[in-house]
């Protein structure tokens, strides 16, 4: 009895063993090609049973993924959205891929979705260390002009782990100059942001872009070549750190329409209270060293 006993458990034992093995095998060959919503504001994961056994066959495979529609067709593959891919080259870890013009055409959010897709997807590869996008044989830039070079997956996820590409449409108040530079025009702006930027960082870059020009009477109230330092906000207070280019009024706009304009656009937020304005992290003489409180007596609206 004690034998068969025995003999039963090593049997238990050695398909537990098997069953370990397969799921470890399993998992080894399963992999995650990331693909681009059809709402083109986020990218989605899906598992993907690796075939190939060869690093340059999986590679391979990889990209064959990256290029065919998945099954879920609320999603499509980041390397056929309306582009070609003209070839691609792998040497000591940097993987390259030339598109042709027909990339350029993408919307920016789209391009940085099918950039964090495949460089997401790529890099699982001990191969693949970094991956460039080329356009026909010229490095990508970005929309202000910057170039894009070898990317890895850290690139497209911040210091809490959340993804840049996920987006929120965001409903703004905007306080923009008037055409004598003395009073503020308030408008409401509708505009895609990425999740990752906090709302009153996103306030402040679209006051300094200038309005759309869908609402006419509407100036710029910050000098357009104004650099955000950094943006926080403690205790209901938002301290708004920008460089030396803010003092320097443009289109005879007043220096308190400029203060005024991020301050009463700030307040808007249900966060924020008071705004403090900085220019390279100290307070300017001619500045108030409180915190500015919103001001609605040089706001007017566009029939005033």
């Amino acid at each position: 009895m004690k034998k068969i006993y025995g003999m039963l458990l090593t049997c238990i034992c050695m398909l537990l063993l098997a069953a370990c093995g397969q799921e470890s095998a399993e998992t080894e060959n399963l992999y995650q090609v990331y693909y681009v919503s059809n709402s083109e504001t986020k990218v989605e994961m899906h598992e993907h049973e690796m075939e190939a056994v060869t690093e340059e066959e999986k590679l391979k495979e990889l990209i064959e993924c990256l290029s065919t529609s998945p099954e879920k067709l609320e999603y499509k593959a980041p390397l056929a959205m309306g582009f070609q891919v003209l070839g691609a080259k792998l040497e000591e870890g940097n993987f390259s891929i030339d598109v042709d013009a027909a990339y350029n055409e993408l919307p920016p959010m789209t391009e940085v979705l099918v950039r964090a897709a495949v460089v997401r997807t790529l890099t699982q590869l001990p191969d693949v260390k970094l991956v460039m996008i080329t356009v026909e044989g010229n490095q990508l830039t970005d929309k202000k002009g910057n170039v894009i070079s070898w990317m890895n997956a850290d690139q497209f996820i911040d210091n809490d782990g959340n993804e840049i590409n996920t987006y929120d449409l965001a409903k703004i108040k905007l306080y923009f100059a008037g055409e004598s530079g003395t009073n503020l025009i308030a408008a409401y702006r509708e505009k895609h942001y990425s999740t990752n930027t906090p709302m009153e960082r996103f306030v402040v870059e679209e006051l300094i872009a200038g309005p759309s020009g869908q609402v006419e009477g509407l100036y710029p109230s910050i000098n357009p070549n104004t650099k955000i330092v950094n943006v926080m906000t403690k205790d209901g207070i938002c301290y708004v750190n920008l460089d030396e280019n803010f003092l320097t009024v443009v289109n005879n706009v007043s220096t308190d329409v400029s203060v005024y304009s991020i301050v009463n656009s700030l307040v808007e937020l249900s966060n924020i209270n008071k705004v403090q304005i900085l220019i390279n992290g100290e307070v300017p003489s001619s500045f108030s060293s409180v915190a500015y409180e919103r001001n609605l007596d040089i706001v007017t609206t566009p029939e005033n």
